[in-house]
């Protein structure tokens, strides 16, 4: 490799890690505050569903799914699980891109939230007890959050180096040793 190519390589690497370090700790914190919350959701996202789900696909099943089980169980540990993928740098792009799908789900939530007027909903209730300690965000300000976590997506999906299914050469250093 020459030297314009390694020095390249070697920003890309610094820009795609940082970007990854980012969006991980966002996502990890997003997570795990709701983890620790246990099975807490907010009602402006169920009332989200009910208003753009067609009534055929919102059955009393699938709404007792998606309010028992899929929002405040899955999504939050989908959430710590990309977080933690993200940091340590296992499969950054394709962790980036279910980033940028989740990201793009919170964004649609969060248009509809602000369409209802801003003191219908005047927190997103996006980090879970976190945001007792540290304060909310509106939907106006999670928004444009989210627009920050899909640009750091996009960095990470576009500028980091490797193939779209590398692995980080610590994990395929330790796969040779046999450990």
């Amino acid at each position: 490799m020459d030297d314009v190519n390694q020095k390249s390589h070697h920003i890309r690497l610094i820009v795609g890690t940082v970007a990854s370090i980012l969006l991980g700790l966002v996502f990890l914190a997003s997570g795990s505050g709701k983890i620790i919350g246990f099975g807490e959701m907010p009602g402006q996202t169920m009332e989200f569903l009910y208003a753009v789900l067609p009534d055929i696909l919102l059955t009393p099943s699938m709404a007792i799914f998606i309010g028992d089980i899929l929002l405040p169980y899955i999504v939050p540990w989908a959430e710590l699980c990309l977080g933690i993928l993200i940091i340590i740098g296992i499969w950054p792009r394709p962790m980036a891109v279910l980033c940028l799908l989740l990201t793009a789900v919170f964004m649609v939530n969060n248009s509809w939230l602000m369409s209802q007027g801003v003191g219908e909903f005047p927190s997103c209730a996006c980090f879970g007890i976190w945001e007792e300690i540290f304060g909310g965000l509106t939907p106006y300000q999670s928004f444009f959050f989210d627009i920050g976590l899909s640009s750091l997506a996009l960095v990470i999906i576009f500028v980091y180096p490797g193939k779209f299914l590398s692995l980080p050469s610590w994990l395929t250093r330790l796969g040779r040793k046999g450990i």
